[in-house]
């Protein structure tokens, strides 16, 4: 599930104020026999736990070759723990994946397309430099979708990433390799980027905490844009102490938004949260465990009223279905267009065909968007959050190869609308489904 805040709620602080809970769509057969709990020790409670403890020679060596689809790239081991034991700072000991469509000194910025890197990146993008100052470890940097374009994590020349307990099922993108770097103990921290929910629906799908703060809080200076109008840098962590304390590490500093002075902190004492009047497109069971775990809230004190969804979705729908993914084709169109044999074919048919997307009907379309903000902004007058769930169901890896746009769409039903909006949000593990016979172990969150 995820928590969508006020336009000026922008990130959570590192108490995790502005949280609520969150329905994920994960938890599966483990690897090997082992849950991603017994490889890395188990769940922190906060920074200096940082989920756990790492996973050391011959753990880590078994994971990485069952997993090879999850980095792109390392670096050396004896660099990394020359560099964590000189590490100093709020997140000194925490090791650091880092999406590759954001630069890492020394190594290529693929965005997963090994063509599209002319060189190592000279430079650490602003938001990596500002978590290796806290103390942050870089280990290496992950697979993708490729140029941010999916939800799923299947299109990438380096392979698809699977789910970290059902293999048989899609890790969640577009920051596929991050979150299941997470989750299997690789890393302790993970940068993600989202769009559309790029951040939050693998946090979600692997059981993490991902925090997607307001536009402009993190700088995107040294990130391969998707939509510029719309892009975050996320966060990602096995708990909320630890991925909140990145975030605050991370946010701020040159060219980004200054932090509102009635921004609000944490939520009241008896927060008054909002809910959707209606779920559409959601799994058998997924439904009911959203009911269970607003029903929680409830009993913890916070007033729960629905408010009507259908806007918000129309919004949504304006993101892919509409103009506005001229964005794309403007942010890496023309190599697209230019290679389009080193392209994933999928994301170079979308990229593509948002070249062709006509002025006139990218201005009406940003028209209707601020119509339907004003509606939304309107309806959650008086409220302090917005809950829904993360994603409405999680796909196998068959089911989205069968149909890759059309499952990828609907797996961001309840992400694609919160970047239009200026909204901040955060993804939280809330409980498990049984997806019944077929589907391998319950889903959680």
């Amino acid at each position: 599930m995820s928590t969508t805040g006020t336009p000026r709620g922008n990130a959570p602080d590192s108490r995790g104020g502005n949280a609520r809970e969150g329905l994920a769509g994960n938890g599966r057969d483990a690897l090997g026999g082992d849950t991603p709990e017994a490889l890395h020790g188990g769940a922190g409670e906060g920074p200096s736990g940082g989920g756990g403890g790492p996973l050391r020679g011959n753990a880590r060596e078994v994971v990485r070759g069952r997993r090879p689809e999850v980095f792109i790239a390392h670096r050396d081991e004896a660099d990394v723990l020359a560099d964590l034991a000189a590490a100093a700072g709020p997140l000194a000991g925490l090791r650091l994946a880092v999406k590759n469509n954001v630069d890492v000194a020394g190594f290529p910025t693929t965005a997963a397309c090994p063509a599209f890197a002319s060189g190592p990146a000279a430079a650490d993008a602003q938001a990596v430099a500002r978590l290796r100052g806290a103390g942050a470890t870089v280990v290496g940097v992950t697979n993708l979708d490729q140029f941010a374009t999916g939800l799923v994590g299947q299109r990438s020349p380096y392979g698809g990433v699977r789910d970290a307990r059902r293999p048989s099922f899609v890790s969640g993108g577009s920051s596929s390799g991050s979150a299941v770097a997470v989750a299997l103990g690789l890393a302790d921290l993970a940068i993600g980027t989202d769009t559309a929910g790029s951040g939050r629906v693998p946090a979600a799908f692997q059981g993490l905490v991902g925090i997607k703060p307001t536009l402009g809080t993190v700088s995107v200076s040294g990130v391969v844009p998707a939509c510029r109008s719309y892009d975050a840098v996320t966060i990602m962590a096995r708990d909320l102490g630890t991925a909140g304390a990145a975030m605050a590490a991370m946010a701020g500093g040159p060219g980004t938004r200054p932090w509102p002075a009635d921004a609000p902190l944490a939520a009241p004492a008896a927060a008054r949260v909002a809910v959707p009047d209606e779920l559409p497109a959601m799994d058998p069971g997924w439904a009911d465990a959203f009911d269970a775990t607003v029903e929680r809230l409830r009993e913890a004190g916070a007033v729960v009223e629905p408010v009507r969804i259908e806007p918000f979705l129309a919004a949504a729908r304006l993101l892919y279905d509409g103009a506005l993914v001229a964005e794309r084709h403007a942010a890496v169109g023309a190599f697209v267009d230019a290679h389009p044999g080193d392209v994933d074919p999928t994301v170079g048919a979308i990229i593509s065909r948002a070249g062709k997307v006509s002025a006139s009907s990218l201005v009406r379309d940003v028209a209707r968007l601020e119509l339907l903000r004003q509606e939304c902004l309107g309806l959650l007058g008086g409220f302090d959050a917005l809950l829904v769930p993360t994603a409405p169901c999680h796909p196998t890896v068959a089911e989205v190869a069968a149909e890759p746009v059309a499952v990828n769409s609907r797996v961001g039903t309840y992400t694609n609308f919160c970047n239009l909006f200026d909204l901040c949000a955060v993804a939280v593990p809330a409980g498990t489904v049984d997806e019944g016979p077929g589907r391998g172990s319950p889903s959680s969150g």
